[in-house]
């Protein structure tokens, strides 16, 4: 049993990890996010998204790349807490950081067989979409639990 803290792979490794995972026919899935305060909605979006095949892979926003699009005053915690509770989630195969704008790259050397995002996405926003489906992927959205996001547990705080 993979504990927590082994379930975060450093970016460095991710390729060959999942060109492993392959090798044993392990179907692997792929998401990425900020999951910035964990809640309900995640763990539900998560679990879905694991039914989806055998590995789930998570590509988590660094702390520098939250700031740049949520502003200065995200994450409100910091990305080594944001990687290890999302780790300690059974249906959390291994965490990845990326500190680019968009996970573009890091999909690239993942190749997943599923890309999933939100519902609140359409396919053809949704990055990657296009770089999985010429590999042979898929890309498959996910309702979101209403009424549950982060901004808007920070908004009911304030």
């Amino acid at each position: 049993m993979k504990t927590y803290k082994s379930k975060l792979i450093p970016r460095k490794n991710i390729a060959a990890l999942c060109d492993r995972l392959r090798k044993q026919r392990k179907k692997i899935v792929f998401t990425n996010g900020v999951f910035d305060i964990i809640h309900m909605g995640h763990v539900h979006y998560l679990a879905k998204a694991r039914t989806f095949g055998d590995i789930l892979i998570i590509g988590l926003n660094t702390d520098t790349s939250v700031k740049k699009f949520k502003g200065p005053d995200r994450p409100i915690n910091k990305q080594s807490d944001r990687a290890g509770i999302l780790s300690a989630l059974e249906m959390v195969d291994y965490v990845v950081y990326f500190s680019e704008e968009t996970p573009a790259k890091l999909i690239a050397q993942v190749k997943p067989h599923i890309l999933v995002k939100g519902a609140d996405y359409k396919i053809s926003e949704i990055v990657g979409a296009d770089f999985v489906k010429a590999n042979g992927g898929k890309v498959r959205r996910i309702k979101l639990l209403k009424g549950r996001s982060t901004s808007g547990i920070i908004k009911k705080r304030a």
